[in-house]
């Protein structure tokens, strides 16, 4: 005998359409109560989802699709993943990625992706950035993650850089750091956010923040962890000077790990000398440094449940941006 959503709904005495949502990820709303009492119900009379059948009466499969822009790459792409992964599984969603370069195009791999019929489409960036996507497929990406379309035709969620930065320049401030010094990321949207975060966080504590001294991180006119340091021939500089400073900020965790060995071979110690904090909360970087570093964790897990929520609820604005805050991780680097 074959066991129907009518069967279900009729032991659980509501409707079809309540039944699907919670077995389905359908947008019917409920409380975890009944969904959870359905999907008891739905195993005591051994209920089995007929994909295929399921496919061509909805539409689509129980699936959403990602297209990664480099994201599979990056270190923190397993939070995302995870973050919209585990609140897909809660809707008995699967999760499938397709990773865009190579010469591949945007339009071509959002056109792969949509050929598994998925039930929505993310888009997710492995750095915080714009992107531009065709006009025709725009509203066929149903969230951004990590970055923002240029036209701001999708809903986007993205990393509150300057408040991030804002809240680390003065927590360094409050720790009686009045001399900071930020070795940033040239060219990145993340590093120019972060850049106007910490330059008005000295400004309100009666600082000269349009004086801050503000150093690249690589001799590049945009920021990658490949190019030529710069690291080393700052931190040499700066406190070879009369007035060398109490902390430096930086851009990432791997510049912190430079500015880490730079400090050692110039004979000064952290955090009695210099503090040192940072972005990102790599942890394979910053709790095995010497001290452990004090850094902003980024968002990503966060980025990752919510997208699924909005993907599957179609709780989305086009256009909205959503910044979600950092997590300061206070350790022994200052």
């Amino acid at each position: 005998m074959t066991i129907s959503l009518n069967d279900i709904a009729e032991r659980a005495g509501v409707s079809v359409k309540t039944v699907s949502g919670a077995l389905h990820g359908g947008s019917a709303r409920m409380s975890d109560e009944t969904r959870q009492r359905i999907k008891e119900i739905a195993e005591e009379l051994g209920y089995v989802t007929n994909l295929a059948a399921r496919s061509m009466r909805q539409g689509w499969m129980p699936l959403i699709g990602v297209v990664a822009d480099e994201l599979i790459t990056s270190p923190f792409a397993t939070e995302i993943i995870r973050g919209l992964d585990g609140a897909a599984r809660a809707s008995d969603m699967a999760v499938f990625a397709m990773t865009l370069g190579g010469g591949r195009d945007v339009a071509s791999v959002i056109e792969e992706v949509r050929r598994f019929r998925p039930r929505a489409i993310a888009y997710a960036a492995m750095y915080h950035k714009t992107v531009s996507l065709p006009a025709e497929l725009a509203g066929t990406v149903g969230v951004m993650i990590n970055c923002r379309e240029v036209n701001d035709r999708v809903t986007s969620l993205v990393p509150d850089e300057f408040g991030a930065a804002h809240e680390i320049t003065s927590y360094l401030i409050e720790a009686g750091r009045l001399n900071i010094a930020f070795i940033n990321l040239p060219g990145l949207l993340a590093g120019e956010l972060r850049e106007a975060g910490f330059r008005q966080a000295m400004t309100e504590a009666g600082l000269d923040g349009d004086g801050a001294r503000m150093l690249p991180a690589v001799r590049r006119a945009i920021y990658s962890d490949r190019a030529h340091s710069l690291v080393l021939s700052h931190v040499t500089e700066l406190m070879a000077g009369s007035e060398p400073p109490d902390a430096i900020l930086c851009g990432n965790d791997r510049v912190a790990m430079e500015v880490y060995a730079a400090l050692r071979r110039v004979g000064a110690q952290i955090p009695d000398d210099v503090a040192v904090a940072s972005f990102d909360n790599q942890i394979d970087i910053a709790s095995r440094l010497d001290p452990p570093l004090t850094t902003m964790a980024l968002p990503h897990r966060a980025m990752g449940r919510l997208a699924a929520d909005i993907l599957l609820t179609a709780d989305a604005v086009p256009g909205e941006v959503r910044r979600l805050p950092f997590q300061l991780v206070e350790r022994s680097s200052v």
